[in-house]
């Protein structure tokens, strides 16, 4: 299922077999998964997320709905019963991608490289976090807050009613800093891994944590296993983006050394052993500080201070935690070809 490279025969294509992803011969040369991440990188800048478009993750959450109404009904909402729903949404994702890319190879190169296109664009989500967050944006230069805190709900988990303009502006560049790792560089990362069928799996598994992933007295034993697996899965994605953030902000012409400082200071104060690192890159970089006190659902939640209030927040931080999340994203796609073009070469 995983053989993926592509020979060619003479000088033409007649009579190629699948043999794996990267190419050798006259007129098929270079690595196709690595061109076939560009593609749909490029395709998710220009298209971002149609919402006539059916987006896998529905599907995933679809499924992960029906499957803890009946793992409860069965076993309760136990640890036991999160680990069995985990593995089977995550598993049942990886082997549904993974045999459609291998069968859509098996049928043509041609039709092979289009789905892995397609479903490698689904799984990333630039523009679609810059869309959202400028929105946001938009209605606070109208000065329209409570159009604002509408949009900042559709992005955010905590509740938006009440906050005011400051709340809004913190409230969505911690979602741009988050999501950054979660909606671009580890799905990337996952794709320059294993493709589409990985990268998809990744998805899966954010998906869960962002359903079930909660300390509340309803998910706290059944959401556990899903928690620590993206815990997991973007433990190296995260340390990534805290060496790309920092040159990211060089490049944006933002505060490259206190990116790098207040990650090393603050990068580690967060609940989650990921977010922070994100987040206080971006506090470093913009010379703000994030963190503070949000409620959830009515309950009060204190968040770690992570930066220095160098400079008050303002909506315009808004665009510049985009600029940020658009150079990390070209930086991680920069690596993971060039890693993967060094790999094709040494194991050809």
């Amino acid at each position: 299922m995983w053989n993926y490279w592509i020979e060619s025969s003479g000088d033409s294509l007649t009579g190629h077999r699948l043999t794996g992803y990267c190419a050798s011969g006259d007129n098929l040369t270079g690595d196709l998964l690595t061109w076939g991440i560009f593609a749909a990188f490029v395709l998710d800048i220009i298209c971002g997320d149609p919402q006539w478009l059916p987006h896998p993750v529905r599907f995933i959450g679809t499924l992960a709905g029906l499957l803890e109404n009946v793992l409860v009904r069965c076993l309760g909402r136990t640890s036991v019963a999160g680990v069995v729903f985990t593995l089977l949404v995550v598993g049942a994702t990886w082997m549904t991608t993974a045999a459609l890319v291998a069968w859509s190879w098996q049928w043509d190169w041609r039709c092979g490289m289009i789905v892995e296109i397609v479903i490698l664009y689904t799984t990333l989500a630039a523009r679609d976090l810059d869309h959202e967050c400028r929105t946001v944006f938009a209605a606070l230069g109208d000065g329209d807050l409570p159009l604002a805190r509408r949009n900042l709900s559709r992005i955010v988990g905590r509740d938006t009613d009440g906050l005011d303009e400051r709340e809004i502006v913190r409230a969505t560049v911690e979602t741009m800093a988050e999501n950054t790792v979660d909606g671009v560089v580890s799905p990337l990362f996952f794709a320059f891994v294993g493709g589409a069928p990985l990268a998809m799996t990744f998805k899966a598994i954010n998906t869960l944590d962002s359903m079930v992933g909660h300390k509340t007295d309803r998910y706290l034993r059944f959401g556990w296993a899903s928690a620590r697996l993206d815990d997991a899965a973007n433990f190296g994605p995260a340390r990534l983006s805290r060496l790309l953030f920092p040159v990211a902000a060089w490049i944006c012409g933002l505060d490259s050394a206190g990116c790098r400082r207040i990650v090393r200071r603050d990068g580690q104060k967060s609940p989650s052993p990921n977010a922070g690192i994100s987040e206080a890159a971006v506090a470093g970089a913009l010379g703000v500080q994030l963190g503070g006190v949000n409620y959830y659902r009515g309950e009060q939640s204190v968040r770690p201070l992570l930066g220095d209030p160098l400079n008050p927040l303002h909506r315009d931080d808004v665009l510049r935690a985009t600029r940020l999340m658009y150079t990390v994203s070209v930086l991680t796609l920069f690596v993971g070809m060039t890693a993967r073009s060094i790999a094709c070469r040494v194991w050809s």
